[in-house]
Formats: structure tokens, sequence, C-alpha cells
């Protein structure tokens, strides 16, 4: 993976500061050229992660380690940021929806982050491990259904299949009715995309569901959130569940596109499993490249480097994970020892149903198209010029045109069954009854999800 630079290939510097560009077409193009001559600056060098934004970029796996695990001198709280606070940083900075202050997990310390993140792991811990491959497996059924049968039998993996997957089970596994679903989708797809409202859009739809499931309680991650004895206030619910959609949904999109992809490329051994690919992916492609905003308490030193305090140091998990140090000795490592989900109390709560849903996801579309193959090779798939994704721009596809069979009845039978109401202990209070199911408006991808379960 590691390409040494030529001549020609040194990365272009930022006019302002001298520091490598980490964004744009020419890091877009060759991500390990540029991890690759920022190593020879040491465990870490400044970069500049957008316009007039530099930050400390730590590239070497031990130094990422010990950052993620000590946070006593590295926290998350981003309202540290000292050239944010000097007014340094443009006002239209592509890194401020990425790196600025929220109030959620992601980026608080101490107790107020030991009691968001308990909520939201004991949230999660609610969820069916075979209910959610159930809910993946149903997702993946009704997108290949919608392509499956052109009759040119061919296909973009990304839009059609990789993208919308996983929004249509988090709009599940969050107990959306199907209007609130859609524009959750719709929101959290425009934040993606840069489309202006994109974020009003989705703080509309998820104030609605909150209000919602405080009238109706039901068997879904949003009330559980609302129900958790750390008794979140509204907001707080909402950053957690705007946490969960934007850390989990653009993340599973890019591995289920990039296993897809190595699964069906020309390099890929006969034989191997699904979860080899997504292994893979998770080793050499991390769906987050380089992210986790760490502002130190006080000057530290990084192998002969002084970082003062307040200044931002990002992980480079993409750099880390193919750190040369490192892949010398991965054979003696344990499979689950990169760093794609990161480490320390930071660490993504949900890394097995990660795992379990990008496999799932690939193994569905084997199994729907067995004769699925990639219309061009491996290598020349183009990927996002993005600092903080490694994800495929297109996976282009070809196939023999069929007819997918309607899972719709059985699926929703299923789905029935794993949401019915389980007995309660004497005393404890059931969720409000459901209202009888409204006829559904199937302008929306989750509308027309949702209509598909009903045989509709």
């Amino acid at each position: 993976m590691q390409q040494p630079f030529d001549t020609q290939g040194v990365p272009s510097g930022c006019p302002a500061h001298g520091n490598v560009q980490l964004y744009g077409p020419e890091f877009g193009a060759d991500p390990e050229g540029h991890y690759a001559h920022l190593r020879a600056a040491g465990p870490s060098a400044p970069v500049d992660i957008a316009p007039d934004v530099e930050v400390e970029l730590v590239t070497s796996y031990d130094a990422a380690l010990h950052i993620l695990q000590n946070p006593a001198s590295f926290v998350r709280d981003s309202r540290r940021w000292r050239a944010l606070n000097e007014g340094r940083i443009p006002e239209d900075s592509p890194a401020l929806p990425m790196m600025g202050y929220r109030p959620n997990a992601l980026f608080s310390d101490g107790a107020s982050h030991a009691r968001l993140r308990q909520a939201v792991t004991d949230s999660l811990a609610t969820v069916n491990e075979l209910q959610l491959v159930r809910q993946t497996q149903q997702s993946a059924d009704y997108l290949i259904s919608r392509f499956s049968s052109e009759p040119r039998g061919q296909a973009e993996l990304m839009a059609d299949y990789a993208q919308p997957l996983p929004l249509l089970v988090f709009s599940d596994l969050f107990g959306c009715p199907p209007a609130v679903g859609d524009r959750v989708i719709v929101g959290i797809s425009g934040i993606f995309d840069g489309t202006p409202g994109a974020d009003e859009t989705l703080g509309a739809a998820l104030a609605e569901l909150i209000a919602l499931k405080r009238r109706r309680p039901g068997a879904d991650l949003t009330t559980r959130l609302m129900e958790h004895p750390a008794q979140l206030s509204d907001e707080e619910v909402l950053h957690q569940l705007v946490t969960l959609l934007s850390g989990g949904t653009a993340p599973l999109t890019a591995t289920i596109g990039t296993s897809s992809a190595l699964y069906l490329g020309e390099d890929w051994q006969t034989g191997l499993p699904v979860e080899d690919a997504v292994s893979q992916t998770l080793w050499n492609y991390a769906p987050i490249a380089n992210y986790a905003g760490h502002y130190p308490t006080h000057d530290v030193d990084l192998a002969g480097r002084t970082i003062r305090a307040n200044d931002p140091i990002l992980i480079s998990f993409a750099a880390a994970n193919t750190d040369p140090r490192l892949t010398e000795h991965r054979e003696q490592l344990s499979g689950k020892a990169h760093l794609a989900f990161g480490a320390g109390p930071h660490a993504c709560p949900a890394k097995d149903p990660a795992f379990m849903m990008a496999a799932t996801a690939v193994e569905s579309l084997l199994n729907r198209l067995p004769d699925i193959e990639m219309r061009v090779p491996f290598k020349s798939l183009t990927w996002a010029p993005s600092p903080w994704s490694r994800s495929l721009v297109t996976l282009p596809v070809r196939f023999s045109p069929r007819t997918v069979p309607s899972a719709g009845v059985e699926a929703a039978r299923h789905q029935a069954a794993a949401r019915a109401p389980q007995p309660s202990a004497p005393g404890t209070p059931r969720p409000a009854a459901q209202p009888a199911a409204a006829p559904l408006n199937k302008s929306g991808l989750f509308s027309r999800f949702l209509a598909w379960t009903r045989g509709e």
C-alpha cells in the first residue's frame, strides 16, 4: 500500500503554512503517498485539513494509540481550539461541521462523557442481533429489487445500494414514522453532500421524532435513549441521534462499498469469506480516515515536536493502520487490532453490530446476484477527495437481469414479530398503544421502503 514519492509526487504545500494539503483531488488520488511523505517527519506532522486550517496529524500507530488511550492529557472538547477562539478559522470552513463542538459524547470528556456514552451504549445493547441482521437483509432485498430487473443489467452500487442501506436500517431502528424517516434521510444525506439547509432539515425531523416518542413511546432506540436513567434532555437526545447517524451511516456506506469492491475485485482470492473483505477494508481503507480531534491540556512532546496546549491533534486512522512498523508484525496481531473503530474511552460503541451489518450487506448482494461483477478493475476506481473519509465515488457493476421475489409480506411478518411487546415484570409500565397504521405517503425513500415491506 505504501508508495514512495517520485520527484514529481511530493504533495503540494499550503501557501499560508507550507504544510501538506490533506484535501482536494491530489490528496484523493493518492492518500497513501501523502501519508508516506508525512511519516518522514516522524510520528506526527502539521497539515492543512482544509484551507487555512492547520492541525497536527498523527500517522504512527503507537502514537495514535497513546493519544486515544490518554484522556487526561488529550481531551475532545473542541471549545478549547485555540485558532478558532482567536478568530483564525474561516467562518465558512468545511472543517467546522466536522470539528466544531456539539453537546454529544464525541466532544465530551470526564463525567459528562461517561453519562452520555452510557446512555448510548446501554440503548445500543438492547438491539437484538438477529433483528439487526433481518433489518439489514430486508433493506438489502428492497434496494436490490429496485435495480436488479433493469434490462441493461447494470447498477452503480454506491448510490443504489451502499449509501441508502444504512439510512434505511437506522431510520427503522430509531422508530421513525414514514414521513419523518424520509426527512431524516434527506437531512443526513444533505449534510454529507453539503446541501444548504440540511442541518435544519435533520434537526427539525429529529425534534419531531422526539416529541412523538414523548407522546407515544415505542420499542426503538429513540425511546430507549429518552427513558435511560441518565435522564437526557430532549436536546441531548437529539444530538446523540445525530452522532449515531453521522458516525454510523457514512462509515458503513464506505465499508459496504469498499468491501464489495474488494470481494469482486481482480485480486481477491476465491474462497475467502466476506468477513475477510470487511476486515481488509477496516485495516487498509479505514472508512473514517482522519478524525478524532484531541486538544492537549498542556504543551506535549511528540518525538521532538512540541504541540501547544489547545492546538488540535487529529488521528489518521488510515495512516496508523498502514504504518510500516505495524504491518511488519500484523500477522501476530489480533484481526481487530486496527484503529478503524478508534480506541480508548471514545472507541466506537457499536463495533460488532457495524461489522455484522457490513458483512450482511455484502453477503445479501452476492446471494441475490450471484453473477455480479465489477465493470472496471478495482485499481481504476475513484475515491472521494475528502480528508475525513475513505469512500468510493462510484462502484459500477453488471449482472444478469432478474426479478427478485418480493420479500415484503414475509419480511413484514418477521419485523412485526421482532417488534412485538415482550412480557413485562409486574408493575412495569407498558409503552402507549400505537395507532393503526395510516396509508403511507410513498414519495420518500423510507416511505417507499415501508410500503414495500407491507406488500403495497
